[in-house]
């Protein structure tokens, strides 16, 4: 699945977080789906954080999960009110969560390089930051290249 047809599906929202497990709880709410539960999907982006932090500098997250019931993946940016402690060198306030089909391999690596490449960019990161509420983050996502400046 290509990047811009995950971002298509993407559910947003801003939010307060006391802490990480409450962020991924929150992700793992909007990743919910008759495939794949919020439980089972939490349960998934915990597994993953034990193996080393998400979180890719910038203030950035991508915490991910496979799921061997999914058949398509699913993807939730949460923009944080407050940063939080992500483990990583800096907090997070940025979180691009993704489930993925347990399948997945090549393709999981490449939309994460994809999604990487996209936050790297400042101008993207600070019109996220900006955004007042999930249809403004949505935006941003579907077309960060109209961020860039010309």
């Amino acid at each position: 699945m290509p990047l811009n047809d995950l971002m298509a599906a993407v559910s947003t929202r801003v939010l307060a977080a006391a802490d990480r497990d409450s962020a991924l709880r929150a992700a793992a709410s909007l990743l919910a789906c008759r495939e794949a539960g919020a439980d089972s999907i939490f349960r998934s982006l915990c597994d993953r954080e034990n193996v080393g932090s998400t979180a890719i500098g910038h203030g950035i997250a991508i915490p991910h999960g496979r799921s061997p019931t999914l058949q398509h993946p699913r993807g939730a940016f949460l923009r944080l009110l407050q940063p939080i402690d992500f483990g990583g060198a800096e907090p997070v306030d940025l979180v691009f969560a993704m489930a993925v089909p347990e399948h997945y391999t090549h393709q999981h690596l490449m939309l994460l390089s994809e999604l990487a490449e996209i936050f790297s960019d400042a101008h993207v990161r600070d019109a996220l930051r900006a955004a007042n509420d999930g249809s403004a983050l949505k935006q941003i996502l579907d077309h960060p290249q109209r961020i860039r400046p010309s």
